[in-house]
């Protein structure tokens, strides 16, 4: 199986690359392996982070409009839907 792979450079401090070989080194993977996951859980942590966002936007629109329960979620449905 072929593998596509893209070499990217970039910057960073000294400390920061001694700690980026200290952490390959240690875990026996290599620099590439360690910042793809350090990318995915950049990604994985900005998604929930967003959620959360959305989840309390939420949270104070059904506030605002008195919806307190999840009959009161259902209620609503059901007249949008024209049967309530």
């Amino acid at each position: 199986m072929s593998r596509n792979a893209v070499t990217i450079g970039f910057s960073v401090p000294p400390e920061t690359a001694e700690l980026v070989e200290r952490l390959a080194a240690a875990e026996g993977r290599s620099k590439s392996a360690l910042f793809r996951d350090m990318v995915r859980l950049y990604r994985e942590q900005r998604e929930i982070e967003v959620f959360e966002e959305l989840a309390e936007y939420g949270r104070r629109k059904a506030a605002k409009a008195g919806i307190r329960t999840v009959a009161d979620v259902e209620r609503l449905i059901d007249e949008a839907r024209g049967g309530g």
